[in-house]
């Protein structure tokens, strides 16, 4: 069954981002670290390790529902899980969740549904996405360090979830938080960040249909280092606040902590919608970089491209925030 939903923001085949590049980036130099210790530029690995990195990723799902974008791309074979990627809880350079991320045990699996709701208590990852129809939704990927993906995700409307656990009235916000356990996330025995990693959306937000619970990617289990075997996908919203390995969702009633927003208040507000017209207090917004099919040294040199008010999702979100001063709102 193919669903036809076109908006303005909907990505051609031509942009998707070849599965060989978002999965098996080569040879990455680091040529520009921010504070945090996330870089900037590209960087590459050897391809090589890249083959014989384990992942969750390369078990197809048996019954994705296709999009009406993205059905005739041609997706490469699984070589080995890489990415340039921003994940801490296996290190800060842009390799290390590729190379750390074999550590991770994504079954079994459970999340925990708590707060204002119906219907809370732990859930297995079966339990969680069994009754529901998987999809694929290409999506633009935007990072706050200013670079940029299309991906292919499988997933659930989080909205769906949602209603099956009933959340009433004082349920303002969504609350997620990541797993804690430094045998599997060997970052998190390092201080780079306050463990575990959280994140919130507005109920409003989280009931949009854009907004996806991703289980997959290219058609297929989530990879490791993407955030296996569930993660938050908001398009319009920098990449950081899609949250990954995710095991608790909560329905509060006031505005949840965000881990960027609480550790540096200044340059990550709590919405973090992608905007260029806010630059972040070191570098520009105004433009990306988008990791393409090219490979090698070519992903440095690609020419910059503008960057689009919501990731060109305004279309379908910009009513969330009418009213709103999101150059302060931020």
């Amino acid at each position: 069954m193919l669903i036809k939903w076109k908006k303005a923001s909907d990505v051609n085949p031509s942009d998707i981002t070849p599965k060989d590049v978002f999965l098996n980036r080569r040879k990455f130099i680091q040529a520009a670290a921010i504070a945090s210790g996330a870089s900037l530029v590209p960087t590459f690995i050897n391809s090589s390790l890249a083959a014989t990195t384990p992942g969750y990723g390369g078990k197809k799902y048996p019954d994705v529902k296709k999009t009406a974008f993205g059905e005739a791309e041609k997706l490469t074979t699984f070589e080995g899980l890489t990415t340039h990627n921003n994940f801490y809880e296996f290190g800060t350079g842009k390799s290390d969740p590729f190379r750390n991320a074999r550590t991770l045990e994504p079954s079994p699996w459970s999340v925990e549904i708590a707060g204002h709701a119906a219907k809370t208590g732990k859930f297995s990852y079966e339990d969680i996405i069994k009754p529901h129809q998987l999809e694929e939704r290409i999506y633009r990927l935007r990072c706050v360090e200013a670079w940029s993906m299309v991906i292919p995700w499988v997933g659930i409307p989080l909205a769906d979830i949602i209603k099956r656990f009933e959340p009433n009235s004082k349920a303002k916000y969504v609350a997620f938080e990541t797993l804690v356990d430094t045998k599997q996330m060997p970052g998190q025995e390092r201080n780079a960040l306050p463990w575990p990693y959280v994140e919130g959306l507005r109920m409003d937000e989280a009931m949009n249909p854009l907004t996806l619970l991703a289980v997959g990617v290219y058609g297929e289990h989530m990879p490791k280092q993407n955030g296996a075997p569930i993660r938050l996908v908001v398009p319009w919203k920098y990449g950081f606040k899609s949250i990954k390995s995710i095991v608790k969702i909560s329905f509060v009633e006031k505005e949840p902590p965000a881990t960027w927003n609480v550790q540096a208040p200044r340059e990550y507000g709590f919405y973090s919608n992608v905007n260029p017209r806010v630059d972040h207090p070191r570098w520009s917004q105004k433009k990306e970089r988008r990791i393409t099919g090219e490979g090698g040294l070519g992903a440095l040199f690609t020419p910059k491209i503008e960057t689009k008010y919501m990731n060109g999702y305004a279309e379908e979100v910009a009513d969330l925030y009418k009213g709103m001063d999101l150059n302060k709102l931020f």
